[in-house]
């Protein structure tokens, strides 16, 4: 018989969670509930919550609502949100993740000194909610950096403060962190703040004993998702019979043959009640073949 395991680390992290938990509350008490931008990276979970009355706006349409309810996600928003939605009339419902509030916060008293010889970098992808968030703190000033190569468009004769996006990988932030010790210049300064949540980062060594003990793996997440992407690879590394899967009906069942052992895993933006469909589906194909 083989063996389908769901991987006990994976799924929704506290940011999420919360964040749901807020919309359900929302959404009980029958009144209209607007989310700026999708509640979170998995587009199953997005119609679940649509099918209670979430309604899902982007920051065009926020700008037109007034005296509405609307929830921010756990990626939270640049200041200018806040003031239409105080100009709008529109009660604000903050889903803001602790983390990532406090880097806002952080990046912003760093803003707000006087030193017109700092960089303020965002290691983060561009355009990514979160980083919106974040780049807002600085009146749009501060440069983002996707990947290590990129660090070399900065000026190592001003002062750095590196910042990094709460979902991104550990090593590489280090690895940026190092290249710029080496070639900043003794008259400037370098500071850096590891703002990588912990309990995104600790899934990557627990994901890759996870995704190694099995033969095949299910790493089931949103195609959006940024942290799905990373844990994905982490997967990959360890286990070259890793497949990327949104929804059940994805998985050829071909890929079952001559497997031991299945190994189902996911994002910090996959609901357990997904992998859990996926786990039946994959039973069911088993016992009809």
């Amino acid at each position: 018989m083989i063996k389908v395991e769901i991987d006990k680390g994976s799924g929704f992290c506290f940011g999420v969670v919360t964040a749901i938990k807020k919309a359900e509350e929302e959404l009980a008490k029958g009144e209209t509930l607007y989310c700026l931008g999708d509640i979170v990276h998995n587009s199953k979970e997005v119609e679940r919550l649509r099918e209670m009355g979430l309604i899902t706006i982007n920051h065009e349409e926020f700008k037109q609502l007034h005296n509405a309810k609307v929830l921010l996600r756990a990626h939270g928003e640049p200041p200018e949100t806040y003031a239409i939605a105080k100009e709008n009339n529109i009660e604000i419902i903050d889903a803001t993740c602790p983390v990532v509030l406090k880097l806002q916060q952080r990046i912003k008293q760093q803003y707000a000194m006087p030193d017109k010889e700092r960089q303020i970098v965002i290691y983060g992808k561009n355009g990514h909610a979160e980083v919106l968030g974040l780049v807002g703190q600085t009146s749009g000033e501060a440069i983002v950096i996707e990947k290590l190569e990129e660090v070399t468009k900065l000026d190592f004769n001003k002062n750095i403060r590196l910042y990094s996006q709460t979902t991104k990988s550990l090593d590489e932030f280090q690895k940026i962190v190092e290249y710029i010790k080496e070639h900043i210049s003794p008259d400037a300064t370098f500071e850096f703040y590891d703002s990588i949540c912990r309990q995104v980062a600790n899934r990557m060594p627990h994901i890759q004993r996870f995704a190694a003990s099995h033969d095949l793996i299910f790493f089931v997440s949103g195609k959006k998702s940024s942290n799905g992407k990373i844990l994905f690879n982490e997967c990959c590394k360890v286990n070259p019979n890793s497949f990327l899967i949104d929804s059940p009906e994805e998985i050829n069942p071909q890929l079952l043959q001559g497997v031991k052992s299945i190994g189902i895993c996911g994002a910090t933006s996959t609901p357990k009640w997904l992998m859990e469909e996926v786990q039946t589906y994959i039973n069911k194909i088993i016992v009809e073949s």
